[in-house]
């Protein structure tokens, strides 16, 4: 069992290992909507989407797609946990960031050449994959920080 890390100066601990346990979720979550998003667009809709910015890691855009999402999912486990240490409000800077980044992430595919369908699947999977970025996370923060104790449970009064 992992002890909780106190957070400096924030009045908070997190729990490192839930934390990072539910980061591999999110991204194993992430990863899986950016597939299913490729599958049901190109397979099912018969539309091409427009291929954005993504890790060059093989030939195959649903494989750099998901693992592209699934890196995110992880960059922004990373920033949550230093956020959480960091900052007094680390939810809403977390929420702010993810969400502008995830406004970003639906522009650059409009922006982009291809068809009008293209554009609009692939603006619309960048924002599912967004959302659950930051919903999962926002969650899991929830059940892995918890207010520093100020001393141990049984030195309390009143505690069993």
């Amino acid at each position: 069992m992992t002890t909780p890390l106190p957070a400096p100066g924030s009045g908070r601990t997190i729990d490192a290992a839930r934390l990072w346990a539910g980061g591999a979720a999110t991204a194993a979550v992430a990863a899986l909507v950016a597939v299913v998003g490729v599958l049901v667009t190109e397979n099912i809709l018969d539309i091409d989407m427009v291929h954005p910015p993504l890790l060059p890691i093989g030939d195959s855009f649903l494989v750099r797609y998901a693992v592209t999402a699934a890196v995110l999912a992880l960059a922004s486990t990373a920033l949550l946990h230093l956020l959480a240490m960091t900052t007094p409000r680390p939810v809403s800077f977390f929420s702010w960031i993810v969400g502008l980044a995830t406004v970003v992430g639906v522009v650059v595919p409009l922006a982009s050449d291809g068809s009008t369908a293209g554009r609009l699947a692939t603006a619309v999977v960048d924002l599912v994959i967004g959302l659950c970025i930051l919903t999962l996370l926002r969650s899991v923060l929830a059940r892995t920080a918890r207010p520093a104790s100020r001393g141990r449970r049984e030195d309390r009064p009143g505690s069993w």
